[in-house]
């Protein structure tokens, strides 16, 4: 009997109507968060009230639901996605006119708009994608660090008299420099110096193009690369879930297939050289 129930509860599960009545949910999380911000009337403050009842226990039901249809209870709570989805849950379930537990309650509910995330699949392989491409990201964020940081020393001892605000020591410098590769109002920086130092301006173009140009698109390279590696996987996992063959098992039958087709091309080549010997010694 659980066996059947679970399986209505997981076809609930993957219902697109279903899912979409979350997203719905959360949508109107956020606007319900966001209206609390403004003065409200009486009548309104009690509507949201209400609405946030409904959507703390429409969410316990929807965790609920989506336990009891795993397979492997015991594997739940080994997702990321699955312990952030229940610790939001079981907080919210904090009733927010309690006074000590009134702020955690109110932040806790903010973060319930984070459950777009676990709900849908492609946000999931975005956010995927940045959290393992932060150990490559971290050795580009290391180079910039130390470009930033020999600019920066530059920058201080050079120009530190024409505009101590800008350049009066290299934590300032840094934070002059991280203007200058945003780009806000650079080449009025730029012109400043360059009334004193007539080729400053090398030193300016040299460091936007290490940073705002080679830096940003080594970043760029590496996160497209991981979410694509993150794409393949997740495709590989749809297709074992639905029983059908991914795109890399194709891939590799049609590898074994052309690799077949060819051993069988040369065995037959080879046997029709033997006979044609044996013909003509004959």
């Amino acid at each position: 009997m659980f066996d059947s129930l679970q399986k209505k509860l997981f076809a609930l599960k993957e219902n697109k109507v279903f899912e979409m009545a979350v997203v719905a949910v959360i949508i109107i999380s956020a606007l319900e968060i966001g209206a609390k911000t403004f003065e409200l009337p009486e009548g309104a403050i009690s509507m949201t009230q209400l609405l946030d009842i409904f959507i703390t226990v429409f969410f316990l039901f929807e965790i609920t639901i989506r336990f009891l249809a795993d397979d492997n209870k015991k594997a739940f709570f080994k997702n990321g996605w699955n312990i952030f989805d229940t610790v939001v849950v079981v907080i919210s379930l904090i009733p927010i006119n309690d006074a000590e537990m009134a702020l955690l309650a109110r932040l806790v509910r903010v973060f319930r708009v984070l459950r777009m995330v676990s709900v849908v699949p492609e946000l999931r392989v975005l956010i995927n994608s940045l959290l393992k491409a932060l150990p490559q990201l971290g050795y580009v964020l290391l180079l910039m660090f130390i470009i930033f940081y020999i600019y920066a020393a530059i920058g201080s001892f050079v120009f530190k008299d024409i505009n101590p605000t800008l350049w009066g020591d290299i934590a300032i410098s840094m934070l002059t420099l991280f203007r200058i590769m945003t780009f806000e109002d650079w080449t009025d920086i730029q012109y400043e110096t360059m009334e004193f130092y007539p080729l400053s301006w090398i030193y300016y173009l040299s460091f936007i193009f290490f940073t705002a140009f080679a830096f940003l698109n080594m970043v760029i390279g590496i996160v497209v690369n991981v979410m694509e590696e993150e794409h393949a996987k997740a495709n590989k996992e749809k297709a074992q879930q639905q029983g059908e063959p991914s795109i890399a098992d194709l891939h590799a039958e049609i590898h074994e297939l052309k690799a077949l087709l060819t051993l069988h091309m040369n065995t037959n080549t080879g046997n029709n050289v033997a006979t044609e010997k044996v013909t003509k010694s004959a």
